[in-house]
């Protein structure tokens, strides 16, 4: 199973959810879940979601190296910016794993893995008064 997690950067707290099957591209995910973002509303995420900005007009995504062109300085201290800030993200994601539902393989109902998702993701928003 899969989880997916929209995270406010300011307040930390988890705005959305969404669950899907094992073997899941991160975007394929995300275009499954229906989630509506403004268009105005600054995105930050992980080379898993290639192909994001071509929906998202302001969406912010680390340079990709490839084999023959590798990055340049600029690109590197620009994705070093975006790691900065992508590091709230994975501290929230840390703390739902301490939920090992999450962090091994789950092993019950799959019908009641978004439930639980959602509320552990509302236990967390209590929890750290968001």
């Amino acid at each position: 199973m899969k989880a997916q997690l929209i995270v406010d950067l300011e307040s930390h707290k988890i705005l959305s959810t969404c669950a899907g099957q094992g073997r899941t591209h991160d975007y394929k995910l995300y275009q499954n879940s229906d989630t509506k973002i403004a268009d105005n509303t600054e995105i930050h995420v992980d080379l898993g979601y290639l192909g994001i900005q071509k929906v998202h007009p302001t969406v912010k995504i680390p340079n990709k190296k490839t084999k023959n062109k590798p990055l340049t300085p600029e690109q590197k201290k620009e994705n070093r910016l975006m790691a900065k800030i992508r590091v709230a993200i994975e501290h929230v994601n840390r703390r739902i794993k301490v939920f090992r539902i999450f962090s091994e393989t789950y092993r019950n109902r799959r019908s009641r893995f978004s439930l639980r998702l959602n509320l552990i993701a509302a236990l967390y928003n209590i929890e750290y008064g968001i």
